[in-house]
């Protein structure tokens, strides 16, 4: 059984910087896929970047240039730097593990972690 536990979020002011943790058990995490997922109220939830298990990456348009996805084999670990946070970051992020990518795009797994709560706000 896959289980993953997200860490690192908060309350930051706009321009500010978080890095969010996702540990993985139970998963051949290195021959996985991972991503970080987002919602905010009211709106579904969105893909934010994901990572493959050779470490290509790829990122939402809205993130492009101020998050950065990452992996630590050793560790199980994804994590998500986020720079420069807007207003509009704020949500509850969730990490997804071992998703399948059909025509370059990442379609999640059932493998869910309990999230982490962003808020960005002055």
């Amino acid at each position: 059984q896959v289980q993953l536990v997200e860490s690192g979020g908060g309350l930051v002011q706009p321009g500010g910087s978080l890095k969010l943790s996702c540990a993985v058990s139970g998963s051949m995490f290195s021959r996985n896929a991972m991503a970080w997922y987002r919602q905010a109220p009211g709106r579904e939830r969105e893909l934010v970047a994901d990572i493959s298990s050779g470490g290509s990456t790829s990122y939402a348009d809205s993130v492009k240039g101020r998050f950065t996805i990452s992996r630590d084999n050793a560790k199980n670990t994804v994590y998500l730097q986020m720079n420069s946070l807007k207003p509009e970051d704020t949500a509850v992020y969730y990490c997804n593990a071992e998703g399948a990518y059909r025509r370059q795009t990442y379609y999640p797994s059932t493998n869910w972690g309990q999230g982490t709560q962003v808020t960005v706000s002055s």
